[in-house]
């Protein structure tokens, strides 16, 4: 929802209702359903938005957006028709309007009545696509990790104060009531001075095997659906979600679920770049197509002698410290352990149990799409007030930028020398050309990114 001072949204149907000659019978513009009209009326109470890629956890975005009071959902984009249709016909029963199926969503973006982009598609598209909504005048919700690469998050940096727009990361946790409650508690020094902050995330997914070569199916825009990637053949073990292991199109299990816990462990510490950054493991329970680790460790060291790392196991579930996932930072006066969901236990040196919040809100532990629906409503507010002018973004690109590099570098060391040394000041990469490779990529023709 974007309100412009010339010629908007709202001053062309005040015009339009003063200029009988405008209206059809009923008093309904010439296009327009009485639906539709009534949400143009209401442009300045209700957020337009168009959702981009909506298999999993894109349709739960969708649906999660579709349920916002003061949001109307417009446009659904995907290359995979069924998908489409599906998401179109849930968000229809959720907000009884039935959005318009745009599989480009480079169309969408030409659309006046379009405030907002949801990103969800594949890694690979994350940037590129934030990138070119924010060009089209539009506002961003990206989900995590903001890039695929970190070239493509410092291009979203300097973007977003280009063209000034609205960016908000989905590390929905920063709008969590009791996690917020969490961190600022350690920020006041209920454990006192942080130095070390664990993270993990385990699951027990199943082997993707070795895919073939095959047509692409009837019902997807495989061109499409590889946009700025490098073309490469279509092998049945790839879409929808196998993507993430591959390091084309995806980033692993450290950007796609380390990001959300590091983020929370950068925001307690209180850090921004790290010093050293090591990393160890690889394809230990699998022998299939993955790439990316299925067992893997990443350590991070700042100059105020502090510490970040993150377990990530995605083939054995065994729970860390009671939990699937979380973050524990330790302090010279005790601890503080956050899992999943909104709740956080403090203990004291002797490992007892201080302080306990709970919330009631369940967090569905293994849920690959939805873990979490009411808690994210909160970052969703945040994003419109931000929009508005009402509020500061809980999650701006800048700090998404810095949690995301966080685990890409982690993953860079591990595609690497195992060790990197960076700097402090900016993150960036030192002496390594082998490593300096990685900090970007190669795209297809035609469609690289700019700002």
């Amino acid at each position: 929802m974007e309100k412009q001072p010339v010629n908007s949204r709202r001053d062309f149907v005040k015009k339009a209702i003063l200029s009988s000659a405008a209206l059809t019978v009923g008093g309904v513009l010439p296009g327009f359903t009485a639906r539709s009209y009534k949400s143009i009326l209401g442009a300045n109470e209700k957020f337009n938005v168009g959702v981009m890629g909506v298999n999993s956890r894109g349709l739960a975005l969708a649906s999660n957006f579709a349920k916002q009071p003061n949001c109307l959902v417009r446009y659904i984009s995907d290359v995979d028709q069924r998908a489409a249709d599906k998401c179109i016909t849930r968000l229809e029963t959720i907000q009884h309007f039935k959005p318009v199926a745009q599989p480009d969503f480079r169309k969408a973006l030409e659309k006046k009545d379009l405030d907002v982009l949801v990103v969800a598609a594949p890694d690979h598209w994350h940037a590129p696509a934030a990138l070119l909504a924010m060009q089209a005048g539009k506002h961003v919700y990206l989900e995590k990790p903001c890039s695929h690469n970190p070239r493509e998050g410092e291009l979203l940096v300097a973007a977003q104060k280009k063209y000034g727009k609205v960016l908000q990361m989905g590390n929905q946790r920063r709008s969590w009531p009791n996690v917020a409650q969490a961190i600022k508690e350690i920020h006041e020094g209920v454990i006192g001075k942080p130095y070390f902050a664990k993270t993990w995330y385990t699951n027990s997914r199943k082997p993707i095997g070795t895919g073939k070569v095959t047509a692409v199916p009837t019902w997807l825009n495989y061109d499409l659906w590889q946009g700025p990637a490098p073309r490469k053949p279509y092998k049945d073990n790839l879409i929808h979600y196998n993507w993430h292991w591959f390091w084309h199109w995806g980033t692993g299990e450290a950007l796609n679920n380390g990001t959300h816990m590091v983020d929370l462990a950068r925001w307690g510490l209180q850090v921004d770049y790290p010093t050293k950054v090591q990393s160890s493991g690889g394809t230990f329970a699998f022998s299939d197509d993955w790439e990316t680790p299925d067992t893997q460790m990443i350590s991070l060291e700042f100059a105020d002698k502090s510490m970040i790392t993150w377990e990530g196991r995605s083939a054995n579930g065994k729970y860390n410290e009671g939990a699937s996932v979380g973050v524990i930072f330790y302090g010279e006066k005790g601890s503080l352990q956050i899992n999943g969901g909104n709740s956080y236990s403090i203990y004291g040196l002797d490992n007892k149990l201080q302080k306990e919040v709970k919330d009631t809100t369940e967090f569905k532990a293994g849920d690959l799409s939805n873990p979490t629906e009411k808690l994210d409503g909160f970052h969703f507010q945040n994003l419109f007030d931000a929009i508005k002018g009402n509020a500061t973004l809980h999650s701006d690109i800048q700090e998404g930028y810095k949690s995301t590099l966080l685990v890409q570098l982690g993953n860079i060391a591990q595609r690497t020398s195992g060790m990197l040394v960076t700097d402090p000041a900016n993150g960036h990469i030192r002496s390594d050309a082998a490593a300096m490779k990685l900090w970007g990529r190669s795209y297809e023709k035609g469609w690289e990114p700019h700002i």
